[in-house]
C-alpha cells in the first residue's frame, strides 16, 4: 500500500502542479481581470457569494466524505452496500443546502440578480460535494491514480473550453461572470460522469435508495466532522464577506488577487491531506507507530511550503503586476494583502498533516474546540482590522489564526500519540528557515538581475538548502512506506 502511495504521491502531484496553477493563474485570473476591466467590482461580488456559499457546504456533506473514507479504508467490504444510500443523503442534502442559502442571501438583503447568482453558485457547489464523494470513494479503495485523475478534470475541461474563448478567438465580449459560472456547472457535470465511470468496477450506478434508519445512524455518526468543517468555513471563509459586507465588493478584489495564487499553491496540502487520510487510518489501525510518517510529511511540507511563501513574498509586487497590470496605490495594497496570505500558507499547509492526523485518529472534540478558539480569534480581529486595513487586515487576521491552529494541532498530536522530542528534525527546520531568509533577502537586494531571474535563484536555493539539510529526502520517505506497509 505505501508503494502505492509514493508512486502515485508523484503522479498525482506532477497532475495537479500543471494544471490546477494554470487554471487557478490562467483561467480563473485572466476572467477577473477581463471582467474587472468590463464591470468593475463583478469580480468582488461573485467572490464573496463564492465564499459564503464554503461557509454553509456543511449542509451538503455533515463529514459525512471523510467518515466515508476512514471507514471504506478500514472496511472494503462496505463499500458496495452503502454507495447508492449515502449517494442518495447527498442529494437530500443538497436540496436542503439550496434553500438555506437563498434563505440566507434573502436575510442579507441581496438583490435578485445576486441571488441568482448565489443559486447558480449553490448548484455548482452540490456537483462539487458529489464529485468529493466520488473522491473519496476511490481513495479509500487505494485508487489513488483515478482520484488524482479526476481531481483535476474540471479544472482540465473549464481551462480548454473558457480558454477556447479567450485565447482561441480573442473574443473578451464573450466573458462574463455568468459565463465564468455556467461554464464551472459544465465541468463539472462532464467530472461527475468520469467518476461514476471509475466507479463502475467496484459498484453499479447509484440508485436512489431512501433509508430513514440508514441515514440517521450516518448522520449521528457523522455529526462531530460536520460540526468540525462548519468551524472550520467559518474562519476559513468569513473574511470576504466580512469584507465586502463592511467595506465593498472592490475591496474584495484587492483580496482576491493574491488569493488566486493562494489556492494555486495550497493544492499541494490538500492532497498531501487527501492521501494520508486512508494511511493514517490504517495505521492507528493495525497500532503501529504514527511519529515516523508524520514528522517525515510535516518536514517536506513544510519546506516546500517555506520556499514557495519566501519566494513569492518577495517578489509580491512585481508578480501582480505581472499578472493583472495594477499599479499605484492598488498594486500596495493588493500586495500588501498578499504577503499576509503567503505567511499564511506555511501554517495552513502544516495544518493538513496534524489536522488529518487528529482527524484518522477520531479526536473530533480536540479539533472542534481549536476549531472555535479559532472562529473567536478570526473575527474578533477583522471587526478590528477591517474598519482601518480592508482586505490586508482580513489577510493578516487569516495568517494569525492559521498559526494558532498549527500550534495547537501539534500540541494534541504530541498528547495523544506520546510523540517523542526528537531535536535533529527541530534543527533541521531552524536551521533551513534562517538559510532561506539570508538566502531570499541577499538576492533581492544585491542580485543586478531581473526579478523573473530572482525569484527563480530563490526558489533554487530554497529546494539545495532542503536536500543539503536532508529535509527533503525522498529516499527516506520511500523506505518508510515500505516498512511501514500493513
Amino acid at each position: 500500500m505505501k508503494n502505492k502511495f509514493f508512486s502515485n504521491l508523484i503522479l498525482i502531484l506532477l497532475l495537479n502542479v500543471v494544471i490546477k496553477p494554470i487554471y487557478i493563474l490562467g483561467i480563473d485570473a485572466e476572467i477577473l481581470k477581463i471582467t474587472e476591466y468590463n464591470n468593475p467590482g463583478a469580480y468582488g461580488t461573485y467572490f464573496s457569494l463564492l465564499n459564503l456559499t464554503f461557509i454553509f457546504n456543511i449542509i451538503l456533506d455533515l463529514g459525512i466524505n471523510n467518515f466515508n473514507t476512514r471507514n471504506i479504508a478500514q472496511n472494503n467490504q462496505l463499500f458496495t452496500k452503502h454507495f447508492s444510500k449515502i449517494f442518495t443523503l447527498k442529494i437530500t442534502l443538497s436540496i436542503i443546502y439550496l434553500i438555506v442559502l437563498l434563505g440566507v442571501g434573502y436575510f442579507l438583503n441581496y438583490s435578485f440578480k445576486e441571488l441568482k447568482w448565489l443559486f447558480i453558485i449553490g448548484f455548482n457547489q452540490v456537483l462539487v460535494a458529489i464529485i468529493l464523494y466520488i473522491r473519496s470513494n476511490l481513495s479509500a479503495l487505494l485508487q489513488f491514480k483515478k482520484d488524482g485523475l479526476l481531481s483535476v478534470a474540471d479544472r482540465l475541461v473549464l481551462i480548454l473550453f473558457c480558454g477556447y474563448f479567450i485565447w482561441g478567438i480573442n473574443n473578451s465580449s464573450v466573458i462574463s461572470i455568468e459565463f465564468f459560472i455556467y461554464s464551472q456547472t459544465f465541468a463539472y457535470l462532464l467530472t461527475i460522469l468520469i467518476g461514476l465511470i471509475f466507479l463502475f468496477k467496484h459498484s453499479s450506478f447509484p440508485k436512489l435508495l431512501l433509508d430513514p434508519l440508514f441515514f440517521k445512524l450516518i448522520i449521528k455518526k457523522s455529526f462531530p466532522y460536520a460540526l468540525l468543517i462548519f468551524l472550520m468555513s467559518i474562519y476559513y471563509y468569513s473574511d470576504v464577506v466580512m469584507v465586502e459586507k463592511m467595506l465593498d465588493n472592490i475591496e474584495v478584489v484587492s483580496y482576491a488577487h493574491g488569493y488566486r495564487f493562494f489556492l494555486a499553491v495550497n493544492m499541494i496540502g490538500y492532497l498531501f491531506a487527501g492521501l494520508l487520510l486512508p494511511i493514517f487510518s490504517k495505521l492507528i489501525k493495525d497500532q503501529k507507530s504514527i511519529q515516523p510518517i508524520s514528522w517525515l510529511s510535516f518536514k517536506t511540507l513544510f519546506m516546500i511550503a517555506l520556499i514557495i511563501s519566501v519566494s513569492i513574498w518577495t517578489y509580491k509586487s512585481q508578480i501582480l503586476n505581472w499578472r493583472y497590470e495594477i499599479n499605484g496605490f492598488n498594486l500596495e495594497h493588493s500586495s500588501d494583502t498578499f504577503g499576509w496570505l503567503m505567511i499564511s500558507f506555511v501554517a495552513v499547509s502544516c495544518n493538513y498533516i496534524f489536522g488529518t492526523l487528529l482527524t484518522a485518529n477520531g479526536s473530533l472534540k480536540s479539533l472542534n474546540i481549536i476549531a472555535a478558539l479559532g472562529i473567536f480569534i478570526n473575527i474578533s480581529l477583522n471587526l478590528l482590522l477591517i474598519p482601518k486595513w480592508g482586505s490586508e487586515g482580513a489577510s493578516f487576521a487569516s495568517a494569525l489564526t492559521q498559526f494558532f491552529i498549527l500550534i495547537s494541532q501539534i500540541f494534541f498530536s504530541y498528547k495523544y500519540f506520546h510523540f517523542t522530542f526528537d531535536l535533529k528534525p527541530s534543527l533541521q527546520i531552524i536551521f533551513s528557515t534562517v538559510f532561506l531568509f539570508s538566502v531570499a533577502y541577499i538576492i533581492s537586494n544585491k542580485s543586478p538581475l531581473i526579478w523573473e531571474y530572482n525569484l527563480f535563484m530563490t526558489f533554487t536555493f530554497g529546494i539545495f538548502i532542503g536536500v543539503a539539510l536532508k529535509i527533503f529526502n525522498w529516499k527516506e520517505l520511500l523506505k518508510l512506506f515500505k516498512t511501514s506497509k500493513p
